[in-house]
């Protein structure tokens, strides 16, 4: 079954379990079955904020919340499945790079996630982090959904 929805008429919420403090992303940019890109600004109540920046290990979990939204999209959206609490869990952060040694309050962090690899229910997803035009962090995740029937 195939469901007509356009981006702008469906929620973040609809696509990722996230909640309050945890739900990073702010927008969703573009989304299709095998990439998404969103867009975050970087909040005081955000985890790993301290004094007036984050941690770039946040960028594990917007490229993973990214990741997400792929997901859901694919499986809700295109497929009409019921994905609560089907969506998947990190299990891997395969590798990680960062270029920045903090994230200024404030930055506007768009990420792209791309799924890289599939095998049944296992999913390796890459993602790369900007602010503007600088490449600010590039993940290699591991992600595990259960089976979907």
């Amino acid at each position: 079954m195939t469901n007509e929805r356009t981006l702008a008429e469906v929620s973040i919420e609809e696509l990722i379990p996230h909640r309050g403090r945890m739900k990073l992303i702010d927008e969703i940019v573009r989304v299709d079955k095998e990439t998404a890109v969103t867009e975050s600004i970087v909040k005081r109540d955000w985890p790993l904020f301290e004094e007036d920046s984050v941690s770039p290990f946040i960028l594990i979990e917007l490229a993973a919340q990214t990741a997400g939204v792929c997901v859901g999209w694919e499986e809700s959206i295109i497929k009409g499945k019921d994905i609560e609490g089907r969506l998947g869990w990190l299990v891997g952060i395969k590798q990680a790079r960062f270029y920045l040694d903090r994230i200024p309050i404030n930055s506007r962090i768009r990420v792209s996630s791309k799924k890289s690899f599939c095998f049944e229910n296992y999913h390796e997803v890459t993602g790369v982090a900007k602010i503007g035009l600088q490449v600010i962090g590039e993940v290699k995740l591991q992600i595990v959904h259960p089976d979907s029937d």
